[in-house]
This record gives C-alpha cells, structure tokens and sequence, in this order.
C-alpha cells in the first residue's frame, strides 16, 4: 500500500498548499486525495476516518462550486472570519460530530473487542469532528478554518503513525506546517 498512500500524500500536500494560497487547484488535488484515503482508512480499520474522507469528497465539489461562481467582485466568495455566533455553532458542531461519531463506531464495530478495547473509536472521532467542521469552513473561506485544521492534524499525527501509515503520518506534520501558515495568510488577506 506504500506506493499508493505516497501518491495520495502528495495529493494532499498539493491541495492544502493551493488552499493556503487561495487557489481553486486546492479542489481537484483534494478530491483525489480523499478518494484514495477512503480506501487507506477502510484498511487500516480508521472507518470515522473513512467516513469523513467521503463527507470531504462533497465538500470538495461543493467548495469547487462555492469558489468557482464567477460574476463581479461582491459575487464571489471572499475570506471572512466567524461572527461569534458562527463560532459558537462550530465548536458546538466538533462536540456533536464528536458524540455521534463516537457511538456510530462503537455501533458499527460491537462484534470486534479488539477494536473497542482500542483507543481507535475515541480518537478517531476526535479529529474526525474537527476535520469535519475545518472542510465546511474552507468551503465558504472562513479564517477560522484553519484552526479546526491545525488542532486535526495535530491529532492526526501520532494516530497515523500508530497505525504504521508513516508516510501519512510525515503528510499530516506537513499540513500543520501549511496550516498555520495558510492562517497566518488568509488573517492578513482579511
């Protein structure tokens, strides 16, 4: 599985560097990473995981579309920050998502202890909640998307590597390297 999880980490550094650079290419490099990694994660029993790489490949086409709408200047989509009450139903989201997902894996996997007895089904729905909140938020160019981004990959890092995809692992570091810069950007771009 190495050559494949190579190219779906290179996919993935490339559309999180045209995010951070505001560039609609940050779509169709997105979209033929999470088509790959719903395969890896399947594999590697990551089914939140899984599961969240399918909700980003629609977020992905419905990004494309939201920052692909031509017309004048106040037509298209610009970067803006949360007002507070967005913030409050993003964090509100994460622990949601959290819950749900939690009990839907414990659900879908009560037959296999093994998994259970894991730490897998808590962190998985951990940094599955933030991915989630962190995608919709990219797609309508909210600053604060990449916070969600940076405390995910954070996570991610270590659940990778736990599970022997290393080089997922080496992308995620990368992602919170682009992450913080792409916030640092997109706050002056604001």
């Amino acid at each position: 599985m190495n050559w494949i999880e190579i190219i779906a980490v290179v996919f993935g550094i490339l559309s999180v560097w045209y995010a951070r650079k505001e560039n609609i290419l940050v779509f169709p490099f997105g979209i033929a990473n999470v088509s790959i990694y719903v395969y890896i994660c399947f594999v590697s029993q990551l089914f939140a995981n899984a599961g969240i790489n399918i909700i980003y490949l629609v977020s992905n086409i419905f990004g494309w579309y939201m920052w692909s709408r031509s017309g004048s200047d106040d037509e298209r989509l610009k970067i803006t920050r949360n007002t507070k009450k967005q913030n409050i139903i993003s964090w509100f989201s994460v622990v949601v998502i959290y819950v749900l997902a939690f009990f839907i894996l414990r659900w879908v996997n009560q037959g296999d202890a093994e998994y259970l007895d894991s730490y897998l089904p808590w962190i998985d729905s951990f940094n599955t909640s933030f991915f989630l909140v962190a995608t919709i938020l990219m797609a309508v160019k909210k600053v604060e998307n990449w916070i969600f981004w940076i405390i995910g990959d954070i996570v991610s890092i270590p659940i990778f590597a736990s599970q022997g995809l290393y080089f997922t692992s080496i992308q995620y570091t990368v992602f919170l390297v682009l992450a913080i810069l792409g916030l640092r950007e997109w706050r002056k771009k604001f």
